[in-house]
């Protein structure tokens, strides 16, 4: 009962925080299950392990979680398992076979557990290198008869960081342990299977995320998915987002001075646009005649005219908790600033909800109170829609009043992105061939 509650409760707070899309399946995996992924974004990495499934999934964690006052108590809640690091007590490392017991005998019971090999949270471009307790455990489960599968998670943000970003879940194919149990009793055997399954389960991560070997590619994968989008008229999508940074990799090792020049180009388009505050290939394309001008006018007015009351409602009711939680993570590191505004913004929420309603049922009776209770959920998710809209609308207005006023730099620009977006186009044609799949499609949901 607490689990189902708390993964209500979790999994529909992502799905607040975040645009969430799930790439799994149609048939979840059953039996015994070792979902494992990669580590970019603290604690919201296990919590979107809620979201991919509906089993009951028994989490690994390092042990300093469990003495936090309120995660520690959901952790013990959710029966999830400590895990002993050297670099927060060495003198506690020998726990970890309690653990790893612990961990196997869920498996031989036909449960599901997550763990992320790469042992630590990071927000470096590529895949740590992976520990090798994944690999341990599904095998010591195997060993006692349980048809363990590994199935490799892929978590990639577009700005973990950011309120109503998008994330894209991906499930790979599952990986058969017993295929990887060794042949005898030799150690030399055994270690050779754990690094054997430990790189097969490495490699299917390095299919379903990002994984860039540098930070310099990040903006040539991101400007080149834009070129792309805008040349075939469709969205930014994250898992095609995952093909150009796999393909960047093959580009730069196959053609180092074609890609040399590539990134150069991209980068220079990316500064200009930048210049006149056109955030998307797409922006330099409008063109402002009296036909489209007066609808984006009407349409921009009656937002304002029906929105601004209701979000200056939501401004008072909400203005002083709505900071607390960027000034929470503010002062944290990158790969935990989601994790820390996610938790204060859930307490922080469910505090001044029933805040609210207990000083409106105070003040105007039992039924100020119940109005209060079911109007200021959708309310308080008004106010950050508008909030986000707002930043849409600003945006359309600046670019109206730049771009319209230097029609010769956007046609110039204009000219230039199209011509970069028919080279990108012809690279993907290119290099599409070479990017072959690894493994069964899966089906988005």
């Amino acid at each position: 009962m607490f689990y189902a509650c708390v993964r209500a409760v979790v999994a529909l707070a992502l799905r607040l925080f975040y645009r969430l899309k799930v790439n799994a399946p149609a048939e979840q995996p059953s039996g015994p299950v070792l979902f494992v992924g990669n580590h970019p974004n603290g604690l919201i990495d296990p919590a979107l392990v809620f979201i991919l499934t509906r089993r009951q999934v028994t989490f690994l964690a390092k042990a300093p979680l469990f003495k936090l006052p309120v995660i520690g108590w959901l952790l013990k809640g959710l029966d999830a398992l400590p895990v002993y690091r050297k670099q927060d007590d060495p003198a506690q490392m020998g726990r970890n076979e309690g653990t790893l017991d612990a961990a196997k005998g869920a498996l031989v019971k036909g449960r599901a557990i997550t763990i992320f090999p790469e042992g630590k949270s990071h927000s470096e471009p590529g895949l740590a290198e992976l520990k090798t307790g994944a690999a341990r455990i599904a095998l010591n489960a195997a060993r006692e008869g349980a048809p363990v599968r590994i199935v490799p998670v892929g978590l990639t943000y577009a700005q973990k960081n950011v309120f109503r970003s998008e994330v894209l879940i991906d499930q790979g194919a599952p990986i058969d342990v017993t295929a990887f149990l060794p042949k005898d009793a030799e150690p030399t055997s055994e270690q050779e299977s754990v690094r054997a399954l430990t790189e097969r389960v490495a490699e299917g991560l390095r299919a379903v995320t990002l994984n860039l070997e540098q930070w310099e590619d990040l903006p040539v994968v991101q400007v080149a998915e834009q070129l792309y989008a805008f040349r075939q008229g469709s969205q930014l999508d994250p898992e095609r987002l995952r093909l150009w940074a796999r393909g960047v990799r093959l580009f730069r090792a196959q053609e180092p001075d074609r890609y040399e020049r590539l990134r150069l180009h991209l980068a220079a388009f990316r500064n200009r646009m930048a210049l006149v505050q056109a955030t998307r290939p797409e922006d330099l394309s409008v063109e402002y005649r009296p036909g489209n001008v007066a609808p984006f006018v009407v349409k921009t007015l009656l937002t304002l005219v029906f929105g601004l009351p209701l979000f200056a409602v939501g401004l008072v009711l909400f203005g002083l908790p709505y900071p607390v939680p960027r000034m929470a993570a503010k002062s944290a590191e990158l790969d935990v600033q989601a994790t820390v505004k996610f938790l204060t913004a859930l307490v922080v929420s469910l505090v001044w909800w029933w805040g609210l309603t207990a000083v409106a049922t105070v003040w105007g009776g039992a039924v100020w109170g119940l109005a209060t209770f079911v109007l200021v959920p959708p309310l308080a998710l008004f106010t950050l829609y508008f909030a986000e809209r707002w930043g849409v609308i600003r945006h359309d207005l600046e670019m109206f009043f730049t771009l319209g006023s230097r029609q010769r730099l956007k046609a110039r620009l204009l000219a230039e992105g199209e011509r970069l977006a028919t080279e990108v186009e012809r690279l993907a044609d290119e290099y599409r061939p070479k990017l072959e799949p690894p493994g069964p499609a899966p089906v988005a949901r």
